[in-house]
């Protein structure tokens, strides 16, 4: 297996419902083994892009590769070997969690055997489930249940769309486990849509944000995350005079956005004081100057940015 073998390659791809575009030329790519976080604020564009992947709508432009094959040319091919949950997965409510699945099974047209129902139920941690009716399950155990679902056929890729939703704190990291455990020790590629950024956090290794259907930001959790390479915000009195000041300088290239009286840039925190200095002493009264540190602070920062 090649690791930076892309999965899913997406290629300006937009979707229009009318007057409204809810995707806008959007490109990304997951590579082999990612968690990948699919980051946005509710109606920022995920839950259409996620269908356009699956094959559920169409897209109005652009490309999708999955596997290294072109989606509208390889569909069935490629779906099958993808699981999915959309939304909240539904299950016959007065059967069993194993009948379920068995019956799951039998309409998917692949031929799963009761030994690996089991296991797929021990793998979601509902192994003394097994003969409980699904309308007995919190909703926790529903979405694993449903995780065991989109596993059935032993998927390369899995695509959860929002599987924490409604959860408590327990039942969210029962899921998250759950994801840890598929990347680690089973080797599957995860793309998962979010807008719990803390979530993300504890499990991606790569990431989008995008928000109003555009990419903001791709790139490496960790790298965005990293102490020694922050995002600050610098809140000034007069901010054409500090975009002046800073023009002439190797700060300015790391500027990511400028709106209203602040600017955010990419900075070492050890060059954090500089940067004060050189504007202070250039003229510029800075209000606040503001590290970013959190995923969920830098989220907020860029799609402010986008607004």
């Amino acid at each position: 297996m090649n690791p930076s073998e892309n999965i899913i390659e997406i290629t300006s791809l937009s979707k229009r419902f009318k007057e409204v575009l809810a995707v806008d030329e959007l490109s990304f790519t997951v590579k082999r083994g990612d968690v990948f976080g699919f980051l946005g604020p509710n109606g920022a564009g995920k839950s259409t892009t996620i269908r356009m992947i699956l094959s559920l709508i169409s897209q109005t432009s652009g490309s999708i590769k999955i596997f290294n094959k072109s989606l509208t040319e390889h569909r069935a091919e490629i779906l099958t070997n993808v699981g999915a949950i959309v939304e909240k997965p539904d299950f016959y409510q007065y059967l069993p969690a194993i009948k379920n699945l068995e019956i799951l099974a039998k309409i998917s047209g692949k031929e799963v055997s009761k030994k690996r129902i089991f296991e797929l139920l021990e793998l979601v941690g509902l192994k003394d489930r097994t003969k409980s009716k699904v309308k007995t399950f919190s909703h926790g155990m529903k979405q694993r249940l449903g995780i065991a679902q989109a596993l059935l056929h032993d998927p390369e890729l899995i695509v959860l769309d929002e599987p924490t939703t409604g959860l408590d704190p327990q039942g969210m990291k029962e899921i998250r486990d759950l994801i840890i455990h598929l990347s680690k020790d089973e080797n599957k590629t995860i793309f998962l849509s979010s807008h719990i950024l803390s979530e993300i956090e504890l499990v991606a290794n790569r990431m989008i944000i995008i928000n109003r259907g555009k990419k903001i930001v791709e790139g490496e959790v960790g790298q965005l995350l990293n102490s020694s390479a922050v995002k600050v915000t610098v809140e000034v009195e007069n901010i054409d005079q500090a975009n002046r000041i800073l023009e002439n300088t190797n700060w300015y290239k790391q500027i990511e956005v400028i709106k209203g009286d602040k600017i955010t840039i990419n900075i070492e925190n050890k060059n954090i004081s500089a940067l004060n200095k050189y504007l202070v002493d250039n003229g510029v009264k800075v209000t606040a100057l503001i590290p970013i540190r959190s995923l969920e602070d830098y989220f907020l920062s860029i799609t402010a940015g986008a607004n």
